[in-house]
């Protein structure tokens, strides 16, 4: 079966490199020379938005050979739902995979919103279910829920999405939705459903993704862990047979030895004690940090295994374990990953508009497997 592989657009902003962890992409850094979306013209705005860059990220990454992109959703981003309408139209059969936290939405209004956005796009829009980190984030939003009861009400509104989606009147009561006849209108009836790539590392998590999820989304960890969790999701998914995916990034180079430079040069600008730092009350950040013991001395003590790296989160923001090596290096560490039982993955890179292209140009053609692109099966 061909594997499906997204790339990552950022909505919030991008570092010209892993070298220096400092934005020159977006308006969410100051606008200076050497900036680009916006930069400046004669001292002006030249006029090309960040709107403008995820545009360029969607038609490279298309190009290169990526199914769809993954549209995170953060505080500080823009929203994904706004991007994937405006970003439609630049692409053509490229798959919009939308993040977002259900207890934020209700779910009648998610069902409508969602069949528009199918109708629209020729059936795109692919669901990335989060459920929140915990913490400060969380409270950003106004959730006070319980970390397990958010996985709760995530199961519960995608009982009623789905509800709503096979047709009208439905009624639910239930813990935290209850609504009454409820049902699209007639024009939206029938579009497809989203695939649901579903995220979380926690028991509870775990269970309501066994329950929905199209694919169990990770993050990247070292692979037997990664392996006893994919054991997990299968043990809850009765009657279902789950689907596994995995968020990479990734530093793919013509040779090792030229990959693990750039890691080096951005390791000299980083304070290792950032590893420490930790928020919320995220299974999946708590998991990351166990997998690295023992006393840092360099960032070569980061690579659990080879070419898995702790360290990406201090040179950007994100999750901490990535790829870095050879392009062949890369390629065969992802050909383990789909002998793992993974079929999709979401790759990354920074920046987004190069490292698409680098990495589609230089590593998808060495997978050993067909890969599902765009305009067909590679």
């Amino acid at each position: 079966m061909p594997v499906d592989i997204y790339w990552r657009i950022g909505t919030h902003g991008d570092q010209p490199s892993l070298r220096r962890r400092v934005a020159s992409r977006g308006e969410w850094a100051p606008i200076a020379p050497g900036g680009i979306a916006p930069g400046l013209r004669n001292g002006e705005r030249d006029g090309y938005g960040y709107l403008d860059h995820m545009a360029d990220v969607a038609r490279a990454s298309e190009l290169a050979g990526f199914v769809g992109g993954l549209l995170p959703s953060f505080p500080n981003t823009d929203d994904p739902w706004a991007a994937a309408a405006s970003l439609a139209r630049e692409t053509t059969t490229y798959r919009f995979m939308i993040a977002f936290q259900p207890g934020f939405l209700h779910p009648v209004q998610a069902a409508r919103m969602s069949a528009s956005l199918q109708r629209a796009t020729g059936g795109r829009v692919v669901y990335n279910i989060i459920s929140g980190g915990g913490g400060p984030a969380q409270l950003w939003w106004g959730d006070k829920v319980a970390h397990d009861d958010r996985y709760a009400r995530t199961s519960e509104f995608l009982d009623v999405v789905k509800g709503v989606w096979a047709g009208g009147p439905f009624s639910h009561d239930g813990r935290f939705y209850r609504v009454a006849g409820a049902g699209l209108p007639d024009h939206l009836v029938g579009q497809p459903f989203p695939e649901i790539y579903f995220s979380g590392s926690s028991p509870a998590a775990i269970r309501a993704a066994g329950r929905h999820a199209d694919h169990y989304l990770s993050w990247l960890e070292p692979f037997e862990p990664l392996a006893e969790k994919f054991d997990q999701v299968r043990a809850h998914s009765v009657g279902r047979s789950p689907r596994f995916a995995v968020r990479i990034d990734v530093l793919a180079r013509e040779t090792e030895e030229a990959a693990w430079d750039e890691i080096r040069r951005g390791w000299s600008n980083v304070d290792p004690s950032v590893l420490q730092d930790a928020t919320g009350d995220s299974i999946g950040w708590q998991r990351s940090r166990s997998f690295v013991t023992g006393k840092i001395t360099g960032y070569r003590d980061l690579e659990v295994q080879p070419n898995v790296w702790g360290g990406f989160h201090l040179l950007r923001g994100g999750p901490a374990f990535g790829l870095v090596g050879s392009y062949r290096q890369v390629a065969a560490r992802l050909d383990e990953l789909i002998a793992l039982g993974v079929d999709a993955f979401i790759l990354a890179g920074v920046p987004h508009l190069e490292e698409a292209l680098r990495v589609g140009d230089h590593v998808l053609p060495l997978l050993r497997v067909p890969v599902t692109t765009a305009k067909g099966t590679l």
